[in-house]
């Protein structure tokens, strides 16, 4: 369990120190603690595929009970609170499919079963998957979304089953209606039957110590995020609204978590209402040091009470058509059904869209929190470069724990982001690879190598994808890199009026790939939150629409991330976080503000991959600055400290 922890609290840094590695080597060791781990503990995504056969004989026999008595089920990836690292309790796609990717979706009838993904995950899932499925490869021509398969593709008049705490209020109405012109239902399932199929085998859901965030990494009090939440409530005349995404709970409250990996979160609700707010959590996971904290403002209730709670409110009128609860838009079914849909109001988050925006604490806590984690950067790659130099053998797994041990020595580290990137050669063609421990490739001199990492610090959240070659790259290695970098580059330098999507400026990134007759299947940028989920929303840059409805704002923080991958060969990818910030212009059309980015990631760029030919000399300057930025500010931490870095570091920010 993770304890309150500030290191302001003790008057000795020596103390400090042992305290600190006192607690995350015990962390470490315990087996109830599922978020802060190294690598090793946390185990990595293998490829073998699972036999899925058996687990989907017992779903289709359940489908055909009459407490059940559909002809398909839905299975999600999400959990109830739409967590992008749901627990392993909640992997229930995982289970019945074989396929753990963190993003698809599972239908299965009684004959046929198939697994819908995405581009990032084609490579993984043909790997993993089994003969019983079919892999539905999202975004390609004449494949049809999981919802148009349901309403377009399948027979008619149909049962299809859902857990209503699985599904987004607003997906199950739209589908309600597609589903309805076919003369099919969608289901209510009160009990979801791939639990059922799991039994006593399904893992128990983590419930760790919740601590405090003091306010000195916060820059802000809880009961001043209260108040901006009864201000947004008070435009909808609103009387509650209820919070459902824990990243949201544990930002509105002050308090964080280890109940999901890599996220400092933990399983709670909570309802904010006019004068009051109830948290809904575990009385186990809480503490003297939280209650103290909370006050008399905010009250504390059993986490399996809350649904309860909400129906008692519609059941007592507490709250009505012209006195709603509000609900933020990734709010699932049952909540809905809770308080009647006559009672809600659902739109964009007030809460998601508060956090997007970072305070200038959170903002300076960013640019600290990277040049720490650059420092662990440096050490690794200098290692990394030393070790295959010297002939000696490196997996991608030993380098991902390599990384994460110089992480783990840094001030204010509370662990990994995101299960590490390690990725050589084929594998890092992969986007979202990881080394299994006990198979997996070494990292050559003669191939490319894709790192993609990051930690979690009390003052903010890294995010960094790095891309090398040790020996002597090809001419196509070197031509696609280039133009990454100057993708790269295009997003760092782009300047923009106040109100641009990041939808709107996705393809700054992405022109000089096109040149090239070059794309790559992800986004541009996500959000990146402060200590909290390496990918928050509803910033975001990329080609899905829904990136065209949040404007980009300062203060907001996002990644920017091109990359190309040549399937079977090699991957490429280079990534910084970035803070949105307000630009100085000659001019000022329309009297609107104009607007760029503050790059905080500070890790060198291989030159030796670049052809400079096709660099500008603008591109040029701009490599040759960030890395003379990069040297300043991480050096000083090296010196005195690990001799060999600092001179690695030395050299690989050279100008060009």
């Amino acid at each position: 369990m993770w304890y309150r922890w500030s290191c302001s609290a003790f008057k000795c840094r020596a103390h400090a120190y042992l305290y600190r590695h006192h607690l995350i080597s015990t962390l470490r060791d315990s087996c109830t603690a599922t978020r802060f781990r190294s690598v090793s503990d946390m185990g990595a995504i293998g490829r073998q595929t699972v036999n899925t056969a058996q687990r989907l004989k017992s779903l289709r026999e359940l489908m055909r009970k009459p407490e059940f008595d559909v002809k398909v089920v839905v299975v999600p990836s999400e959990d109830e609170h739409f967590s992008e690292y749901p627990a392993e309790a909640d992997k229930r796609r995982g289970f019945i499919s074989g396929f753990n990717g963190s993003a698809g979706r599972a239908v299965v009838t009684l004959k046929d079963a198939f697994l819908f993904t995405d581009g990032r995950y084609f490579l993984q899932a043909e790997q993993q998957l089994d003969k019983n499925w079919t892999l539905m490869k999202q975004g390609l021509p004449d494949v049809p979304t999981w919802q148009e398969f349901l309403s377009k593709h399948l027979e008619e008049g149909i049962r299809i089953g859902i857990d209503p705490t699985l599904i987004l209020a607003n997906e199950a109405q739209s589908l309600k209606k597609s589903l309805h012109a076919r003369n099919s239902e969608l289901v209510i399932l009160r009990q979801n039957p791939v639990d059922v199929v799991w039994g006593t085998e399904r893992p128990q859901r983590p419930k760790n110590r919740v601590f405090v965030l003091d306010i000195e990494y916060t820059g802000e009090q809880f009961s001043t995020k209260l108040k901006r939440v009864r201000e947004e409530m008070a435009k909808k005349n609103a009387t509650a609204m209820a919070v459902t995404l824990l990243d949201e709970v544990a930002w509105l409250f002050n308090l964080r978590g280890s109940d999901i990996d890599f996220n400092p979160v933990f399983f709670a609700y909570a309802i904010v209402m006019r004068d009051s707010a109830v948290l809904f959590v575990d009385e186990n996971q809480v503490d003297d040091s939280v209650k103290i904290h909370l006050g008399q403002e905010v009250s504390i209730r059993p986490y399996e009470e809350f649904l309860p709670y909400l129906r008692s409110l519609a059941t007592d009128s507490l709250v009505k058509k012209d006195e709603p609860v509000l609900l933020g838009d990734k709010t699932n079914l049952a909540v809905v059904e809770a308080l009647g849909e006559e009672n809600v109001i659902i739109m964009p988050s007030p809460v998601a869209a508060l956090k997007a925006i970072k305070n200038p604490v959170e903002i300076e806590g960013f640019r600290q929190c990277h040049i720490r984690d650059g420092v662990a950067l440096a050490r690794y790659f200098a290692w990394l470069e030393r070790k295959l130099s010297k002939g000696e053998k490196v997996d991608e797994y030993q380098g991902a724990e390599q990384l994460a041990k110089f992480r783990s020595e840094l001030d204010k580290f509370m662990g990994l982001s995101f299960t590490a990137i390690s990725s050589a050669g084929p594998n890092a063609a992969i986007i979202h690879y990881s080394p299994d421990p006990n198979d997996c490739a070494m990292i050559t001199k003669d191939q490319i190598y894709l790192c993609d990492s990051g930690g979690q610090y009390l003052d903010g959240t890294t995010d960094v994808t790095r891309t090398w070659h040790f020996g002597v790259p090809s001419d196509d290695e070197k031509r696609a890199f280039t133009r990454v970098l100057q993708g790269h580059i295009a997003m760092d330098t782009a300047v923009f009026p106040a109100g641009t999507t990041g939808y709107i400026i996705d393809a700054f990134a992405r022109r000089p790939l096109w040149e090239d007759g070059l794309d790559y299947r992800h986004g541009t940028g996500h959000g990146v939150g402060h200590f909290l989920n390496v990918h928050e929303g509803p910033q975001g840059i990329g080609t899905r629409i829904t990136y065209n409805s949040t404007a980009l704002k300062p203060g907001m923080t996002v990644s920017n991330e091109p990359g190309y991958y040549a399937d079977g060969k090699w991957g490429i990818r280079i990534e910084n976080v970035v803070i949105v910030r307000e630009v100085s212009t000659p001019y000022n059309f329309g009297g609107v503000k104009y607007l760029g980015f503050e790059h905080v990631t500070m890790c060198p760029m291989q030159k030796t991959l670049v052809d400079l030919s096709l660099l500008t000399a603008n591109e040029r300057a701009w490599l040759n600055n960030y890395h003379e930025e990069v040297f300043q500010k991480v050096s000083p931490y090296l010196k005195g400290t690990d001799e060999v870095a600092l001179e690695w570091l030395r050299r690989v920010c050279a100008p060009v």
